[in-house]
């Protein structure tokens, strides 16, 4: 495999596992600072003001950021103003508390409408494209050990090939303890690191 492409994309929102730490995020921003690692981030708006200064420094690292809701309620259960108020009121947040726009790029949470037009449409309107992911960490089930995330990861980059796309979450603490090694491993297979933006563009 030569020189796969990686996109890393952090969904940063409240914990809803046991298996969280609250210096979790700042011990990856820690980790992709020292390695020179740029990733994306899905905010959620609740999540953004309830931790301004950990919100500010993922765009002062340079960052990108994105929108995750503000609720992380699933888009699905939500009707089409009920979807377009939540957005909104995200990307309110985001904006005045971190001081970055997340449009274009918007996750849904727990995936949830990733295919459904009654989701994508209202996102479209509002200057939205929804982000999935192809390789899943596996970081939100139970309480995972770190090499297990490690090896989903290596896994899912070797069946990918190229271009892969990383679902991995801030509050997990077995995420913040597997990072070290597993940009690492991605070295060792030669992964360039981009953006969501970067990787969707070709670059």
């Amino acid at each position: 495999m030569s020189e796969p492409r990686v996109a890393l994309t952090f969904d940063a929102e409240h914990p809803s596992r046991t298996a969280s730490g609250p210096d979790s995020p700042e011990r990856i921003l820690d980790t992709l600072a020292s390695a020179g690692v740029r990733a994306t981030f899905f905010v959620q708006g609740r999540w953004c003001t309830a931790h301004p200064d950990v919100a500010r420094r993922i765009v002062e690292d340079g960052h990108l950021v994105g929108n995750h809701s503000n609720y992380h309620a699933p888009m699905t259960l939500l009707s089409e103003e009920g979807i377009r108020a939540d957005v909104r009121e995200a990307e309110r947040r985001i904006r005045q508390t971190a001081g970055a726009d997340p449009r274009p790029w918007f996750r849904c949470p727990f995936g949830k409408g990733a295919d459904r037009q009654e989701v994508l449409g209202p996102l479209s309107g509002l200057g939205y494209r929804n982000v999935h992911w192809d390789v899943d960490s596996g970081d939100w089930q139970g309480d995972p050990d770190p090499s297990r995330i490690d090896a989903a990861v290596m896994d899912g980059l070797r069946a990918r090939r190229d271009g892969a796309m990383v679902l991995l979450h801030t509050w997990s603490l077995a995420t913040a303890a597997a990072l070290p090694a597993l940009l690492a491993h991605l070295r060792d297979e030669g992964a360039t690191f981009l953006t969501v933006e970067e990787l969707t563009s070709g670059a």
